[in-house]
């Protein structure tokens, strides 16, 4: 096996949620080594978050960050950014702009107009950008993307898709609420957080992106400022219709994704909550269970029946960058990119509009 690919992190220090979870996902299969950080803006906090993760190097500034690895022979070969997405942008065109991979988390940015900047620095890039949408990379949602691509439920129909949680019912005060619910770090609410996963999960497996939207966006929680509830109709050029229902007041609800596409001939249905099954039902109302034991994207690493679910999702798409910065393309079409990144900014920026002018249709335009 390779050495592990030094890597970089921004954000992520202490008392942030989704760093940690890069950090495991990037150890995994031991394809990467985090080496350097700059964990916080403050400059203590992120020397002690560094300390604490035994990280060798740390910044107290991105832009520093990036220019002094970039010049080191033992410099890192990609950075994760971790931070609120309002900071997305700008930390990923300094490592871009310095030759360095970048592996950001979603949404792509705050705006829409950061994304298009965003995109120009990547193209002029030497270096590539990955988005990670971790539930594209489930190994039953790759089956599933097979199976529609093969025809195995004829022409599309129906698609839709819900992704609820209940943990901002309330007026929630946490490091991880303040962010998500000020409008300008997070650039949306639900839309954005759960939002763009529901979106990009259904454009994955379909293959196709709606082209217009009608949505109604709430704020169910007194004076919050940003959505928390978000249902949005779909129609794509195909004639397929579809629905989105994200929410993050549904009390009792911890993570309810929901992917269901109906065809001419078939139906798949998958849930997060029973991630390593596949329900395909035949016209005739025969449903196969399909399980791990079908992986033909060879993502799982136990054998079928030993559980497998979120954090190794999330560590096949590290396997798979890891591949691309290595050389190997060959799955390079199941990583989200610069391209699913600008999908999910129109996906937000067209619900916005549309909701405006009380869910009047609206072209989603990238």
């Amino acid at each position: 096996m390779s050495a592990p690919l030094p890597l970089g992190m921004v954000g992520g220090g202490e008392g942030a949620f989704i760093g940690a979870i890069h950090r495991i996902a990037a150890r995994m299969d031991g394809h990467f080594q985090l080496v350097a950080g700059a964990l916080s803006s403050d400059p203590a906090r992120a020397a002690a978050s560094a300390h604490a993760l035994g990280i060798e190097r740390s910044y107290a500034d991105y832009v520093q960050m990036a220019q002094e690895e970039a010049a080191r022979p033992d410099g890192i070969r990609a950075v994760a950014v971790v931070t609120p997405n309002h900071l997305h942008a700008p930390v990923a065109q300094a490592f871009l702009a310095a030759g360095i991979h970048v592996i950001c988390d979603k949404p792509l940015t705050a705006t829409q107009e950061q994304a298009r900047a965003l995109a120009a620095t990547a193209r002029a890039s030497t270096a590539r950008f990955f988005l990670t949408h971790n539930y594209c990379a489930h190994p039953m949602i790759r089956e599933a993307r097979a199976i529609v691509a093969e025809g195995g439920i004829g022409e599309l129909r129906l698609v839709q898709v819900e992704f609820l949680q209940g943990w901002l019912s309330t007026d929630v005060r946490s490091k991880q609420a303040e962010w998500r619910t000020d409008p300008a770090r997070s650039g949306a609410g639900a839309i954005g957080d759960i939002g763009t996963h529901a979106w990009q999960l259904a454009e994955f497996v379909t293959g196709q992106t709606p082209a217009a939207l009608s949505a109604d966006l709430s704020s169910m929680v007194r004076c919050r400022a940003v959505d928390d509830d978000a249902r949005i109709a779909l129609r794509y050029a195909s004639g397929a219709k579809g629905g989105i229902w994200v929410s993050q007041v549904a009390i009792g609800q911890e993570g309810g994704l929901t992917l269901r596409l109906f065809g001419t001939t078939a139906a798949v249905e998958w849930r997060l909550q029973d991630p390593e099954a596949l329900i395909l039902t035949g016209a005739d109302g025969v449903a196969q269970r399909l399980t791990r034991a079908r992986d033909r994207s060879q993502s799982g690493r136990t054998p079928p029946g030993h559980p497998e679910g979120y954090l190794e999702a999330f560590a096949n798409l590290y396997s798979d960058i890891a591949a691309v910065i290595r050389g190997d393309e060959t799955h390079l079409d199941r990583i989200p990119g610069i391209a699913a990144g600008l999908s999910g900014m129109a996906f937000i920026a067209a619900a916005q509009a549309s909701a405006a002018k009380d869910g009047a249709w609206t072209k989603v335009a990238p």
